[in-house]
């Protein structure tokens, strides 16, 4: 197995490529940490993985929320002895009705950005004391084009997980920790995206995909497996496109 014996968080397990990679490592032999704050769809996930044989545990946890962060590291540690991996995540979509909102800007932000900046600083400690580790954070090909139809909030907050990944890579390689990217194109719509889900926009950017389909969740997932796994031992500051050729064109 390919992340036997790995102690993982991944954050936003609840639903979507969060939840597809928490039971594609539990199957590859990760201890998972599903965490969200939909508490009781993440609770389900960690049932089936139970049932399927694997282990994990439910942590609650607000991303945007230092507090939080502190919580879900403390617990993953006294629960498991150490942290492996880290799988950064949880955002909101950038699928919004009003492209110009600050309100929605602050909270693209907070939780895309800078939720992932406060999941790498609260993670490094405790894999600088394992001898080492994989932090995959979930950037998009929004992080670098611009698009029409995005608020210009997201496309900055994903930019800017794009950027943070390289510059955690080069500082955190002294300490054994790799930092790596997956930048997914269109996938089935987030919970948060408003307009994400409008079918004749859906229609129109699958028109722009050369593979001519929205990908699949476990399609990102098995990306954030290889950047996670020991395979990957000399991969950092790197990013993988999972996008159906979307950005060849």
């Amino acid at each position: 197995m390919r992340l036997e014996n790995k102690i993982a968080i991944v954050t936003g397990a609840a639903f979507g490529m969060g939840e597809s990679t928490a039971r594609i490592f539990a199957r590859e032999g990760a201890r998972v940490v599903v965490a969200d704050i939909a508490e009781e769809d993440a609770k389900k996930v960690v049932a089936q993985i139970g049932a399927d044989g694997g282990d994990a545990i439910f942590v609650r946890l607000d991303v945007s929320k230092e507090a939080d962060w502190a919580t879900a590291i403390r617990t993953t540690v006294e629960r498991y002895g150490r942290l492996d991996i880290l799988v950064n995540n949880a955002g909101v979509s950038g699928a919004l009705p009003d492209l110009n909102s600050l309100a929605d800007y602050d909270r693209v932000m907070a939780i895309n950005a800078r939720g992932t900046f406060m999941g790498m600083q609260s993670a490094m400690p405790e894999m600088r004391k394992a001898g080492g580790g994989s932090i995959v954070n979930l950037s998009s090909i929004s992080g670098l084009i611009g698009q029409t139809n995005v608020h210009m909030g997201y496309n900055g907050a994903k930019a800017a997980i794009h950027i943070m990944t390289k510059a955690a890579a080069v500082q955190f390689a002294k300490d054994n920790i790799r930092v790596n990217s997956v930048h997914p194109g269109m996938m089935p719509p987030m919970r948060s995206g408003q307009a994400g889900a409008d079918p004749s926009l859906r229609a129109k950017a699958l028109d722009a995909v050369p593979l001519k389909r929205a990908g699949r969740p476990e399609e990102a997932a098995y990306a954030v497996l290889f950047l996670a796994s020991d395979e990957a031992s000399y991969v950092t500051g790197s990013e993988i496109i999972v996008d159906g050729g979307y950005l060849a064109l």
